[in-house]
């Protein structure tokens, strides 16, 4: 009888490797999630299409045209492609940006971002004395907020849209302040809840990483994008309203490159994801020079991660 060892690799899945004559032979129990290359073998199935925008279109630095032309076909096959980025701006800010990709708007119908669920957040505050953390181009998402932006030592609440300062700085610069605001039990809104983005080659900290060392210290929370359901909801609501109809969740696809983030808000919210690996796991996954996904290093990270995607590509294409 083979001597045979298993071991978990991802959820709900395990490897076995077992020992005949010599020889090693790896079963899988459960299908690992499939690697396509073209999104035109899953396009059909969905009604809404709910496309991260960093990491997939373009890296900070470039980019990516055949992304775009991946979400241009599916919205002429019928889908409805609402763009849904942790950025803490206003829709139209993060469209701006985009253009200056070279992405044009015909890949998508809409966008919503963490920085328009921010400002509804808000507006639900009528005001309010808020500290702004983070740099001067996010003040856009406070515009028409009936709110006093106030000093540190006279804010009821902090909005944290990112570091000040993010390619010099890292979240321990902010220890001393994040003890402070505990001190008086400010509560802190993430307008970002990502931990870092891909800048061209480089990671760069984000509002996230603030916020989980606030929330370490015991500090009250706030997130306001994904993988958390307001964002998914306010994506839900205006693709019904463009669409004329509901949308079932069934018929949804959530397309992205971080675990924590887009496939557990995919999984939380119980629609299927389509995970892109040549983004900011890049490095884990050897990508970083165009090679494509290797699946063994695929199933090592997923096994750490939130859960299966229901497909994985290493770059968005049609």
């Amino acid at each position: 009888m083979p001597d045979a060892a298993c071991s978990p690799a991802l959820p709900g899945r395990a490897l076995c490797a077992a020992r005949t004559h010599g020889n090693r032979h790896r079963m899988e129990i459960d299908s690992a999630p499939p690697l396509v290359s073209s999104f035109a073998t899953l396009a059909p199935r969905y009604d809404l299409v709910l496309c991260d925008v960093w990491g997939v279109l373009h890296n900070g630095v470039l980019g990516s045209q055949a992304a775009a032309e991946a979400l241009i076909r599916a919205r002429e096959g019928g889908a409805t492609v609402i763009l849904v980025s942790n950025a803490p701006r206003e829709p139209e800010g993060v469209a701006r940006i985009l253009d200056g990709f070279g992405v044009p708007r015909t890949a998508y119908d809409a966008i919503v971002t963490s920085g328009m669920v921010t400002s509804a957040l808000l507006a639900g505050r009528p005001g309010v004395k808020m500290w702004h953390l983070g740099p001067q181009r996010d003040l856009g998402i406070y515009k028409g907020l009936d709110l006093t932006q106030a000093s540190f030592e006279e804010a009821e609440l902090i909005v944290c849209t990112g570091l000040f300062d993010d390619t010099v700085e890292t979240p321990d610069d902010y220890a001393d302040m994040l003890a402070a605001a505990r001190e008086r039990a400010l509560p802190f809104i993430c307008a970002n809840p990502d931990i870092v983005v891909e800048r061209g080659g480089d990671l760069i900290w984000c509002a996230g990483a603030i916020a989980e060392a606030y929330a370490e210290l015991g500090g009250e929370v706030v997130f306001c994008g994904k993988p958390h359901r307001p964002i998914y909801e306010t994506a839900f609501a205006t693709a019904e309203k463009l669409r004329g109809a509901p949308v079932e969740r069934a018929r949804t696809l959530a397309i992205g490159d971080a675990l924590r983030t887009d496939l557990a808000g995919a999984l939380g919210y119980g629609i299927d994801c389509l995970f892109v690996a040549a983004g900011i796991h890049a490095g884990e996954l050897g990508l970083e020079h165009g090679a494509e996904v290797e699946p063994r290093a695929l199933a090592r990270l997923l096994a750490d991660g939130p859960g299966r995607p229901t497909a994985v590509t290493t770059r968005l294409a049609w």
